[in-house]
């Protein structure tokens, strides 16, 4: 899994059949000091975390393994939203902090 922060959503109106009612996020991938990268990618998202929010996001198969997903077409899917991260004994990010 890796760790992205939600950068918006993607609305699609055309779409394959099995993909219908899937919420799409925006993301930007974080690195081990918590800045962004210059890598984003677009994610299901079955938790329903939002803008700004962190969240873990899996990838590949692994993406497809949760829930009914084994039966769509998807690459990456955020599987939950992050409260805390602490690296080396201190607190990288809070999400109570956040707001």
């Amino acid at each position: 899994m890796q760790i992205a922060k939600v950068r918006g959503t993607v609305v699609s109106t055309y779409k394959d059949p099995s993909l219908r009612g899937t919420k799409f996020l925006f993301l930007q991938y974080l690195d081990d000091a918590g800045e962004p990268l210059p890598k984003y990618e677009v994610a299901a998202d079955i938790v329903g975390a939002g803008i700004n929010e962190w969240v873990l996001v899996s990838r590949g198969s692994a993406a497809r393994q949760v829930g009914e997903s084994d039966k769509r077409p998807i690459d990456a899917m955020v599987v939950g939203i992050i409260d805390t991260v602490s690296v080396d004994n201190s607190m990288l990010y809070s999400k109570k902090d956040q707001y």
